[in-house]
């Protein structure tokens, strides 16, 4: 039904230097995670690997889930954690209309500012969204990517930094999870594939989903 898959759970090493300064900066663990899929995908690789990632905080341990079309957790720094991987083609052909299912995402719910006639052309600024205005902005990407939600339990995540040449940037970040009715199966597998929103980069648009026992 779909392209396929991988999924690495990574339970991060808090010891490891190499994950402290990822956990510092987005930009660092990036560029350490793409060390994890093939070379030589062009201009666009991360879009070309499907690479997304998520990192799950509790308060005993730090768990980095990492999807692309194909992994090699081998090609990790050393120490940096233990992996396990997994195929995702059962679960996304597993996907049908009507089945119930619960998900996790963390996203990056933000709005593009209206600009005056003049400057009509340019970029607007990005405005993070919180409270009821990210709710609404999950919902209507939900209902996009073939869930209909029938829970929505919202978290906020501390922001993330990724810093470039000359700038630093903070990507404003939230959680949700709960329980959804799939009412578009390819729509939902898509969504999973390529994720959810904007900074794919630094930790947002992964979505999990699994059987609700409901």
């Amino acid at each position: 039904m779909s392209p396929g898959a991988a999924l690495a759970r990574i339970r991060l090493n808090p010891h490891s230097r190499a994950v402290q300064r990822d956990l510092r900066n987005a930009t660092d663990m990036h560029r350490t995670l793409m060390r994890l899929v093939p070379d030589g995908l062009g201009g666009s690789p991360r879009q070309a690997a499907g690479l997304l990632y998520r990192l799950d905080v509790t308060d005993t341990f730090s768990t980095l889930l990492v999807q692309a079309t194909a992994l090699d957790p081998t090609r990790l720094p050393d120490d940096y954690g233990h992996a396990d991987v997994k195929d995702l083609t059962p679960v996304l052909n597993a996907l049908k209309k009507g089945l119930a299912v619960r998900y996790r995402t963390v996203v990056n719910p933000v709005k593009t500012e209206r600009l005056s006639l003049e400057n009509k052309g340019r970029g607007g600024k990005r405005i993070a969204l919180t409270g009821p205005d990210a709710d609404q902005w999950w919902a209507r990407r939900a209902h996009k990517a073939g869930l209909h939600l029938t829970t929505a339990l919202p978290t906020p995540v501390a922001a993330v930094h990724s810093s470039g040449d000359s700038t630093a940037v903070r990507h404003h970040l939230v959680r949700y999870d709960g329980t959804a009715i799939v009412t578009d199966p390819d729509a939902l597998a898509e969504a999973v594939l390529t994720g959810i929103g904007r900074a794919k980069s630094y930790g947002a648009g992964l979505l999990s989903l699994a059987r609700s026992a409901a």
